[in-house]
């Protein structure tokens, strides 16, 4: 998939809609946030990540120091966002995808999977922004199925440095449309953050393979790949979609899903 395109797509998206957004507007699918927040946000993503890819760095500091400060004027706050994705794009489409980059996902410690994850920021924050202004439109299937195995993957599933204890439900997500599944047990992780010696004792996401998947599951989930993406990310109820099984099985994945994602 050509992630680097999918960034550049969905960030103009997300920037004509809040061009002409009033910037005091709120975001409804961020408590707090306004339009003006939303925008911000974006921006130190893509002015951060495009520091990264760019100079090779290896200490996200130096990055986070690289960053200006958030203008006050809405139409300079525009501009900095087109700079900071024009530059993201550029270094994302020249930068081999095997390149070793840092990252704070353990497995995706190179170019490809930082495209990769700035594709899918851009697409859930345009959906943010045209949720503020009342005008959503279509995801792209194929951008939302790799959305749907990532966020099931990677911010759902458990992290290397822990323990995972698989003794609840097991399910099956399906995409209606490009004809996709995931087979899934809601399991319990217990680790201890390495780097933030934080402790985490939550429930969790584990994938299932051909090997590891039972013979039986106890709820499935349907809908098009667009409303299964956003539904995971918190942006889409969950009631709209089409559940079928043991809803006490599922409301444990809907537990998993209303704690958000760090």
């Amino acid at each position: 998939m050509d992630f680097p395109t999918h960034v550049a797509d969905e960030s103009a998206r997300f920037e004509a809609v809040l061009r002409d957004a009033v910037p005091t507007t709120a975001v409804p699918t961020c408590p707090d946030w306004t339009a003006a927040d939303l925008l911000w946000h974006l921006t130190e993503v893509q002015l951060f990540w495009g520091a990264i890819v760019r100079d090779r760095l290896d200490d996200p500091q130096a990055a986070e120091r690289a960053k200006p400060g958030r203008p006050s004027d809405p139409d300079e706050l525009a501009n900095l966002f087109s700079t900071a994705s024009a530059t993201l794009v550029e270094v994302l489409s020249t930068t081999p995808a095997a390149t070793p980059m840092w990252m704070w996902n353990a497995d995706g410690r190179h170019a490809g999977y930082i495209a990769r994850r700035q594709a899918h920021e851009a697409l859930i924050h345009r959906v943010d922004a045209e949720m503020t202004v009342g005008r959503p439109s279509p995801l792209d299937p194929e951008l939302a199925t790799d959305g749907i195995d990532e966020v099931l993957s990677i911010m759902y599933g458990p992290a290397d440095w822990g323990t995972v204890l698989p003794s609840g439900p097991t399910g099956q997500i399906l995409t209606t449309d490009t004809e996709t599944s995931w087979t899934f047990r809601v399991a319990q992780f217990r680790g201890t953050d390495p780097d933030s010696g934080k402790t985490y004792f939550e429930p969790v996401v584990e994938l299932l393979d051909g090997r590891s998947a039972p013979s039986s599951i106890d709820f499935t989930v349907r809908g098009t790949a667009g409303q299964l993406d956003t539904a995971l990310w918190n942006r889409a109820p969950l009631a709209d979609l089409d559940v079928r099984g043991d809803n006490a099985a599922f409301t444990a994945l809907a537990d998993v899903i209303g704690q958000g994602i760090d």
